[in-house]
C-alpha cells in the first residue's frame, strides 16, 4: 500500500500495521485477541484507528509481533516495512539502501 493511499487514522489519530502483521502471519482477530487476552472488537478498533491501545497493549503487540512499539504504530502514515527497513526509493523508483 502506499503512503498517499494510506486512510487517515481514526479517532485515536494512529496509523498501525495490527493488520498487515496478522495478514502475514495468518492470524485472525480472534485469535491474536485470545493471545491478548483482550476482546476480538478490541483488536478491530486498534486497526481501523478507533481506539488508541493502552501502553501496556501497545508493548504486548510489540512482543507478539516481535517488533518496536514504533514500527506497528506512528502518528504519521507508515511506510511498507521493507522500505523501512532496507532503504529509501529514489526518484527514479530505484530502492537505495541507507547508510
Amino acid at each position: 500500500m502506499n503512503t498517499r493511499d494510506q486512510k487517515p487514522p481514526g479517532e485515536s489519530g494512529l496509523y498501525n500495521r495490527i493488520a498487515v502483521l496478522r495478514a502475514e502471519r495468518g492470524i485472525s482477530r480472534q485469535q491474536l485477541a485470545d493471545d491478548l487476552d483482550v476482546n476480538y472488537q478490541t483488536i478491530g478498533f486498534l486497526e481501523r484507528g478507533d481506539y488508541s491501545p493502552s501502553f501496556k497493549l501497545a508493548l504486548s503487540l510489540a512482543e507478539y509481533f516481535g517488533l518496536p512499539v514504533e514500527a506497528i504504530f506512528s502518528k504519521q502514515p507508515l511506510l511498507p516495512l521493507s522500505q523501512q527497513v532496507y532503504g529509501m526509493k529514489t526518484e527514479s523508483g530505484k530502492l537505495e539502501k541507507q547508510a
